[in-house]
C-alpha cells in the first residue's frame, strides 16, 4: 500500500496569537515550525474558525455571563469564549507569517451560530461534517499529521475525529501550543492511549 501523508494546520489565526482576544501562550512560535515541515507532505490542508457575530459560544451573547464561564447547551457542557475569529475580521485571518502557498484546501468551522465546533472534521454535536474526511480519503491520504492551536482543544478534537475516521494520526508537538498547559498533560496521555504518535518536527523526513 502506498503511504500518503497529509498535514492539517489547525486554526493558525491571529485571535489565537499573542495579543489576540483568545491568546494561546507562545502560539506564534509554532509558525516557523509549520512553514518548515510543509514541503515534506503530499498534501497540506488547514482549518479556520469562522464564527458569525451571534455565535452561541460567545459570552457576549449571554447577558450576565463572562468569558470562560460554563453553561449547559443542548445537553452539552459549553465553555463561553471571548468573541473570536469573527467572519471577515483580522482576528480570523491566518498569521501573516504562515506560508499559505502550499495549502490545498481550507475547511472552515463554527459557522453554525447554534453549535460550537472544535474539530476540523465535525461540529461538537456531530451534526454537520466539514467534508475534511471525505476530501482526504478521495486524495488517498492514509496518515495525518496534525498541529496548530490550541493543542488541548481544537487540535485534540481534530485528532480524536481523525482516529475515528480511520486515519493513522500523529501530533506534531512543537508545532502546537495548548491554551492550558496543565490540561495538556492529560490530553497528551489520552492521545497516546488512542495510538496517536506524538512527535517532534525534527522526526519528519522527506517522503522521497
Amino acid at each position: 500500500m502506498v503511504i500518503m501523508k497529509a498535514l492539517v494546520l489547525v486554526d493558525v489565526q491571529n485571535d489565537f496569537m499573542p495579543g489576540g482576544v483568545l491568546e494561546v501562550p507562545h502560539g506564534d512560535l509554532i509558525v516557523p515550525v509549520l512553514n518548515r515541515v510543509q514541503p515534506y507532505f503530499d498534501l497540506v490542508t488547514a482549518t479556520q474558525d469562522w464564527h458569525p457575530k451571534n455565535h452561541v459560544s460567545f459570552a457576549s451573547n449571554h447577558p450576565g455571563m463572562k468569558p470562560f464561564e460554563r453553561i449547559m447547551l443542548h445537553g452539552y457542557d459549553q465553555v463561553l469564549w471571548p468573541d473570536h475569529c469573527v467572519q471577515g475580521t483580522r482576528g480570523a485571518q491566518f498569521h501573516p507569517d504562515l506560508d499559505t502557498g502550499r495549502i490545498a484546501a481550507i475547511f472552515r468551522k463554527g459557522m453554525n451560530p447554534e453549535v460550537d465546533s472544535y474539530s476540523g472534521f465535525n461540529d461538537n454535536m456531530h451534526i454537520v461534517s466539514t467534508g475534511l474526511s471525505g476530501y482526504l480519503k478521495e486524495k488517498g491520504i492514509t496518515e495525518l499529521y496534525v498541529c496548530g492551536l490550541a493543542a488541548d482543544i481544537c487540535v485534540y478534537y481534530t485528532i480524536k475525529d481523525a482516529v475515528a475516521e480511520g486515519f493513522e494520526s500523529a501530533l506534531i508537538e512543537d508545532g502546537s501550543r495548548p491554551l492550558d498547559e496543565k490540561n495538556f498533560g492529560s490530553v497528551r496521555t489520552e492521545l497516546g492511549r488512542m495510538g496517536v504518535k506524538i512527535i517532534n518536527s525534527s522526526q519528519i523526513t522527506d517522503p522521497s
